[in-house]
């Protein structure tokens, strides 16, 4: 209800209102206000004059990052040659598929429609599957390589509708010798999250493989380089406009092996489809010639990512193809110990060279019934040091041992080089074991008894070598105490300024206390052994024409019962029951150039199996081609039918008994 006023009433209201009170509000109002657009524009300008002059750099370079991209450039691994120039691993350009998970919307998805594109099978994508598992997210995997060109521009074509999926050109290692050197220059393969724990990921930016094996691992850093960069202006999406800025790395160095290739190569086929390994070395540097464990396999699967299938199937393939034996395999070294314990025997003066010893087909220590056989069963009867060697009577050397006794037996057999690491410049390198009696007490927690120290004149029982211990040692031998420690590389070269370093041979101590005439005795007997008409070597190089030193040996692999025939024929044992075949030997004697040892797993006699691929080694490095051919197929025959005919049963007539 509106109530009208009477004008003399509403005259008497306007009077009442205080003008000045609502003046004075207003300015006030007016003032905050004024007050509060100065602090917003002071805020203002103060905020432009910290982006614009204070910060200027920081947000010039997020804006730059906005625009641009900083690629990491892979640098290009150096190459490996043998000593003559002959490529053993090398790169090759190709163009990769890679996939960076992190930046995948549905993986499956993804490689669904990707193989309309590129052709992919089930086994890229479990291998890729598999090497994701092992690889951070946010490092590109690899998913096809070798793409060819009608591939990479029907990607190409497409490739907006697939976010984080690239193709990039990269250089693919290659190793022409394929299985004959894989033991040696190994593989590389994807840097797994093991792999970048223990690594500097500045030096590994742009790459996504690592040397795994062999060469390729234990010079890693010669052969990797460092990256380099390249800034790329980029779109909204991220995709690559123009080149702005380049950075190159440092290429790796390429190196240069003591590994003769021919020689690896005729190595390998002379072995054809026998198990076991093969260690040359030159004596006068220690520059490994040949490095060869067979069988091989090929790297090429292990350098694309392998499959664990085809992985799988190598584990449990019963010949061990991934197992490198030159450098991990342990045996019982046999009779190749032998010239050992004489320089052992003559230098402990335990044996003469004059005093003889009669072999009657065995040995028995005094009040034991067990008799430790001889390899001929009717004995080789009165015999010295040299034809014992030559003829390697088992009887002697039993003899031999306990006249040294074990303490004696590991001092010297130590100084050779057995029972330690030779120190190769290979990953993984094992040693065999040199058994005494701190080692048996430390081991089995037992007494060391005398028939073991029986066991040890013929290398059998604890004692084992490794191929390149065996080696070292002949090297050693072939010098008279001398030689270096066993080494792989020969020199690098810096790519980028063609200088050329070469690995300086690196002595071991002498054994220059053991008389020079004990090692002319032995490396005589040695040379009996091979090319004298009594050496179980003398078949296989009676016309060879380079002197050599020589000694076979056959490793027990299973024991035989006291009233078992000693060699049965080879070809009624189990092949996984048969003495393993040895070699040691180094030429020429007076002026020796190489050393080489030889085992043959499950081959028989030394002489037979092993032997000729000593000497095809050797006519190979010496004279630049193979004279000596073995019969085919090698007869694998056994130490009895070594023996001459009517030795089988006869007794030799008793000499007077030894002084």
């Amino acid at each position: 209800m509106w109530i009208e006023l009477p004008p003399r009433r509403r005259r008497t209201f306007e009077a009442v209102r205080d003008v000045y009170e609502e003046k004075r509000s207003f300015a006030q109002r007016v003032t905050v206000a004024v007050v509060l657009v100065l602090l917003m524009v002071g805020l203002l300008v103060g905020k432009l004059v910290g982006i614009q002059l204070l910060q200027h750099d920081y947000y010039s370079t997020r804006a730059d990052a906005n625009r641009t991209r900083l690629v990491p450039v892979a640098p290009v691994r150096g190459l490996i040659y043998d000593r003559n120039g002959v490529v053993l691993a090398q790169n090759q350009a190709s163009f990769v598929l890679e996939i960076t998970p992190e930046k995948v919307q549905g993986l499956d998805d993804t490689l669904k429609r990707l193989a309309s594109d590129v052709r992919i099978t089930d086994r890229d994508i479990a291998r890729f599957k598999d090497r994701m598992r092992r690889t951070p997210r946010y490092r590109a995997v690899p998913l096809r390589t070798h793409l060819s060109l009608e591939e990479v521009a029907r990607f190409e074509q497409d490739r907006y509708e697939y976010q984080g999926v690239e193709v990039s050109a990269q250089l693919s290692r290659e190793y022409p010798m394929d299985t004959q050197t894989a033991h040696l220059i190994g593989y590389v393969g994807g840097i797994s999250e093991a792999d970048y724990a223990n690594l500097d990921p500045d030096q590994y930016q742009g790459l996504n493989q690592i040397g795994k094996s062999g060469i390729e691992q234990s010079h890693e850093d010669e052969l990797r380089g460092s990256p380099g960069s390249k800034v790329m202006e980029v779109n909204a999406d991220g995709r690559p406009l123009n080149e702005l800025g380049y950075r190159p790395g440092k290429g790796g160095k390429d190196l240069v092996l003591s590994i003769d290739a021919r020689l690896q190569s005729v190595t390998v086929q002379e072995f054809a489809d026998l198990d076991g390994a093969a260690v040359a070395i030159d004596p006068k540097t220690g520059e490994v010639l040949a490095l060869v464990s067979t069988p091989g396999f090929s790297p090429a699967p292990f350098v694309d990512g392998i499959d664990n299938d085809s992985y799988q199937a190598l584990l449990s393939d019963p010949r061990r193809p991934l197992y490198n034996r030159a450098v991990l395999g342990t045996y019982p070294s046999g009779s190749t110990i032998k010239p050992f314990l004489g320089i052992a025997g003559l230098y402990y003066g335990a044996i003469s060279t004059t005093k003889t010893i009669f072999d009657p087909g065995y040995f028995q220590l005094p009040g034991v019934a067990r008799k430790y056989r001889c390899d001929r069963r009717s004995g080789h009867g009165w015999l010295a040091l040299d034809q014992a060697i030559a003829q390697s009577c088992d009887v002697y050397f039993y003899q031999t041992a306990v006249n040294l006794g074990i303490d004696h037996i590991d001092e010297m057999l130590a100084r050779f080089g057995f029972g330690k690491l030779t120190g190769v410049d290979i990953p993984n390198e094992k040693a065999g074991i040199l058994p005494s009696r701190e080692w048996k007490r430390r081991v089995y927690r037992q007494n060391w008894y005398l028939g073991e120290t029986v066991n040890m004149g013929v290398g059998q029982g604890y004692f084992t070598v490794t191929p390149m211990e065996l080696a070292q040692a002949a090297a050693r031998l072939s010098t008279r105490g001398g030689g270096f420690k066993p080494h792989l590389v020969h020199a690098s070269i810096d790519t980028a300024t063609g200088e050329k370093r070469e690995q300086l041979p690196e002595a071991l101590p002498p054994i220059s206390d053991v008389a020079p005439a004990i090692y002319d005795e032995v490396i005589r007997a040695m040379g009996m052994a091979t090319q004298g008409p009594t050496g179980t070597a003398y078949a296989v190089f009676k016309d060879a024409p380079y002197t050599v030193g020589g000694k076979t040996g056959t490793a027990q692999v299973a024991g035989l019962r006291q009233d078992e025939a000693y060699a049965p024929k080879i070809d009624r044992i189990p092949k996984h029951l048969r003495d393993h075949a040895l070699f040691i030997a180094f030429a020429p004697i007076t002026d020796p150039k190489i050393a080489v040892a030889v085992i043959v797993e499950h081959a028989g006699f030394g002489a037979t199996s092993a032997a000729p691929i000593a000497r095809q080694m050797i006519d190979q490095y010496l004279l630049g081609k193979v004279l000596f051919r073995a019969p085919q197929p090698v007869v694998l025959a056994t130490p009895e039918e070594q023996a001459p005919a009517d030795a089988d049963d006869a007794v030799p007539d008793p000499a007077p008994p030894a002084q």
